[in-house]
């Protein structure tokens, strides 16, 4: 059933991943860059990649890899996990403003409305001019020169130039007519041909944008006169550039853009002058604030872990304390993790602070390490160097019995450290003892509160140094006057101290059950990635004090 349960939950959990990836692909890689685009390959590739390294990064230990390929994989895919829960939670965010961004963004560009103007007088025979409804200018529509009148009667409404100037040549005989006006010289009878004759150099032929237009500062047409003498293909001047857009034919899209400066996209939605879409300019406004965001948070927290923890100093009162022991501080040090991205020289930090602390006694309660001797023993190395005037000592946390708990037993006894495992040491002002940590059970090396402190004179102040905080009720039944302990990191990554309280009677800090204070330790290191946020690590010295004095 447990194999089951396990199943089920690795399943979910991976089930979540890939929706997170997907939506964060659609997001950041599909909203933001031009199908087919080198920007969209490399996005599509890396939502591929990093996942994968991160699981590399979680399972190249337990699977025995070499140490190498370990630590070849550990700095991307950890990291990207670290940034996948921030960009994560950005994006989440971000979802509202980028919503209301769009809504508040029209899908076509509004079309400037001007009051209409009586229609102009139409002679007998001539067909309705629609232009009229169109607020055209009033008046009567100029004689064309001849062959042109007729043949601009029949341009249908909506054709623009190009149909005129097919039609005209069609009402020639099939050879355009010398036409002036199309030269770039408006005829003495067709005022305002010129002004368009720039865009339309010949039947048929390529139209060429000028300079300014859509921006209504092309040359225009005097306001009572219609074009070619009829209304329908005639576009007065006093309709502005916006409604000659409307009018042009398609591939004269690229002038339609007017009073906006916008054209319509090819997928749907406004585009802006540099031919963004709309969707796709606040998708990488939103998308770049989001991935910013993630990263400066990584960043910093990345650089809190790699500076080497901070010192914190606690004052606990014990009542059994004598008064010889008043100010006897003890540095506590938990979850340094040394492994494939913490190694030497986060160790030789850790012991220099500790140092300087100058402390009666040191101790060490559990996840020193991620991995086994032949690999990290080099990293171990520098805790040599640790002084306390009444010695180091060690207990075992859940992660050394990932590795193999025994190895680490004995080599940290030959780095001058003492391992307590279920065993009491009796100092001259009060006893300290130390338990194995509850994943021993696997092995059959889980605590045993009675051969730690069963036979003790429990007239003497005891302090415990047990890695899990969960063993705090243990202690209370025993007589334990204060416990240290680790293992929660304090969450390390907000907002995972919240899931850290569901599993942990405390967190971090100092809290009193009963009889028995409980202090738990941020720690000195990190698991997985080198980051914390909401949570910085730390080296705690507490002080005890007595009340006698």
């Amino acid at each position: 059933m447990t194999v089951v349960i396990f199943a089920v939950v690795a399943l979910a959990v991976l089930g979540l991943l890939v929706l997170v990836h997907r939506w964060l692909w659609i997001r950041l890689v599909r909203d933001t860059t031009r199908p087919g685009g080198a920007w969209r390959r490399a996005g599509t590739a890396l939502a591929f990649a990093l996942p994968a390294l991160a699981v590399a990064a979680l399972t190249a230990g337990r699977a025995g890899a070499p140490f190498w390929l370990q630590r070849a994989v550990s700095w991307p895919g950890f990291m990207w996990l670290a940034v996948l829960l921030y960009l994560t939670l950005a994006m989440l965010v971000a979802e509202p403003a980028r919503a209301l961004l769009l809504r508040r963004s029209p899908r076509q560009p509004p079309e400037p409305t001007l009051p209409a103007a009586p229609a102009p007088a139409v002679p007998a025979g001539a067909e309705a001019a629609p232009a009229a409804s169109r607020g055209a200018a009033p008046g009567p529509a100029p004689q064309s020169p001849a062959g042109l009148g007729s043949a601009a009667a029949a341009v249908p409404a909506g054709a623009g130039l190009d149909g005129a100037a097919s039609a005209v040549s069609a009402g020639s005989g099939g050879a355009a007519p010398a036409v002036p006006g199309f030269d770039g010289a408006a005829p003495a009878g067709l005022p305002g041909l010129g002004a368009r004759s720039d865009a339309v150099a010949g039947a048929g032929a390529e139209p060429q944008v000028r300079e300014g237009a859509g921006r209504g500062t092309a040359p225009q047409a005097p306001t009572d006169t219609p074009v070619g003498g009829d209304a329908e293909a005639g576009e007065p001047a006093r309709r502005g550039t916006a409604e000659a857009a409307a009018a042009a034919p398609a591939h004269d899209s690229a002038v339609a853009t007017g009073a906006t400066g916008v054209t319509p996209a090819a997928g749907g939605g406004p585009v802006a002058g540099d031919g963004m879409s709309r969707r796709r300019f606040v998708a990488r406004v939103v998308g770049g604030a989001a991935v910013a965001a993630a990263a400066g948070t990584v960043g910093y927290g990345t650089y809190g872990v790699l500076r080497g923890p901070r010192v914190k100093r606690v004052t606990v009162p014990l009542a059994k304390l004598p008064r010889a022991a008043h100010g006897f501080r003890i540095a506590v040090v938990s979850d340094v993790h040394l492994g494939p991205i913490l190694g030497r020289a986060h160790t030789a930090r850790i012991v220099d602070t500790v140092n300087r602390t100058q402390p009666d006694l040191i101790a060490i309660v559990g996840d020193l390490v991620d991995g086994n001797v032949h690999d990290l023993g080099p990293a171990a190395e520098p805790l040599r160097g640790l002084r306390a005037r009444h010695g180091s000592y060690f207990v075992t946390g859940n992660h050394e019995y990932f590795s193999g708990a025994q190895q680490w037993i004995d080599h940290v006894r030959e780095l001058g450290l003492t391992p307590l495992e279920n065993a009491r040491r009796p100092l001259p002002l009060f006893d300290l003892a130390g338990v194995n940590d509850v994943q021993g059970e696997s092995e059959g090396h889980g605590p045993d509160f009675e051969a730690a402190l069963g036979d003790r004179d429990r007239s003497r102040a005891a302090v415990l140094l047990a890695h899990q905080p969960i063993v705090i009720h243990d202690a209370v039944r025993h007589g334990v006057d204060l416990q240290l302990s680790g293992h929660t990191h304090g969450g390390q990554l907000w907002p995972g101290n919240y899931l850290a309280e569901l599993a942990n009677p405390t967190v971090a800090g100092l809290e009193r059950y009963g009889d028995t204070q409980l202090y738990v330790s941020r720690g000195a290191g990190a698991w997985g990635p080198p980051v914390r946020v909401g949570a910085p690590s730390d080296i705690t010295v507490v002080e005890l004090a007595s009340y006698q004095a």
